[in-house]
């Protein structure tokens, strides 16, 4: 990595430019009206360059398709993300900004989607986490009522299983357990589906019942990840060790990012190119003659 710009009017020298040539205005004199004399310019450097873009925010949004992260972020902040009666309506990251009281807000990130299988390349949502790697505080939204056969408590195992395979370190990062959608289903009914959703977790981080549509909770929430964000800041700088810690984490987080996205790009390439990766060679690729010999050759098979 060359470089990383992370504040406003931050800048950084990629390569160097060449030197331009001086033009006969630059020999002008009082003896010299019509100067006929210049120098030539020097060709700078060339490099080719991957930009990755990154956005800032405080908080993250992580959940399957549907289960209203995009709702969520319309009822706590003036963004208006696309909202439907249909999964994989976000297709790219929306940022709103959240005003708790007139000199207080944060900012929170709202990604589309993981779905399983997502570490392996499945979907948009892997794509788009290396967003959250600098978030603050991550939400893990679960849609208490889903429409399909999924039971709650499978879909929040799929996100935790997900995210570890993409990023262990991401996975330490602080997560808050948002269970969404209550008004779907009985009030009576709220304690045992929370229950079911902790046990099978083991979840022992905070956990809110809320519903985006209906602003229901929302405000306690955001109130308290306010509160969450001052307490982190002044830890912060009154800890040097707390910090160090965090910092450490932060990069871990970026380096897991940056190699497991590198890796399926790898593998797209690949697969473009038609040659199969040595970890994609099944049990059919090979001869019966050739599973024994562990010291041979390696073999790349090219599709016609």
């Amino acid at each position: 990595m060359i470089g990383d710009l992370t504040k406003a009017g931050q800048k950084l020298m990629v390569v160097q430019g060449g030197w331009h040539g001086l033009g006969n205005t630059r020999f002008k004199s009082s003896t010299n009206r019509a100067p006929r004399q210049t120098t030539p310019g020097k060709p700078g450097e060339q490099r080719d360059l991957k930009l990755e873009m990154k956005v800032l925010a405080d908080v993250g949004l992580l959940g399957l398709p549907n289960a209203g992260k995009s709702t969520f972020i319309r009822s706590v902040s003036a963004a208006k993300p696309k909202v439907a009666d249909y999964p994989f309506t976000t297709l790219v990251p929306n940022l709103g900004v959240v005003s708790v009281d007139r000199w207080k807000s944060f900012v929170i990130a709202d990604i589309p989607g993981l779905i399983e299988g997502a570490s392996d390349g499945a979907g948009l949502g892997i794509r788009f986490l290396k967003h959250l790697s600098r978030t603050r505080l991550l939400l893990h939204l679960v849609d208490m009522a889903p429409l399909d056969d999924t039971s709650a408590p499978d879909a929040a195992e799929v996100i935790v299983s997900e995210l570890t395979k993409f990023s262990p370190a991401l996975a330490e990062r602080d997560r808050w357990l948002v269970l969404n959608k209550c008004d779907q289903i009985l009030e009576e009914e709220h304690e045992e589906r929370v229950k079911e959703i902790v046990d099978r977790l083991e979840w022992t981080g905070p956990v809110y019942v809320i519903s985006a549509i209906a602003k229901e909770g929302t405000e306690r929430l955001t109130r308290d990840i306010m509160r969450y964000l001052e307490d982190r800041a002044d830890r912060l700088a009154a800890d040097p060790v707390f910090k160090a810690e965090l910092a450490e984490l932060d990069q871990q987080i970026e380096d897991e990012a940056r190699a497991q996205l590198q890796a399926l790009d790898d593998q797209r390439a690949l697969r473009r190119s038609g040659v199969k990766s040595v970890h994609d060679i099944g049990d059919d690729d090979w001869d019966e003659e050739d599973v024994d010999d562990e010291d041979g050759p390696e073999i790349i098979y090219v599709r016609d």
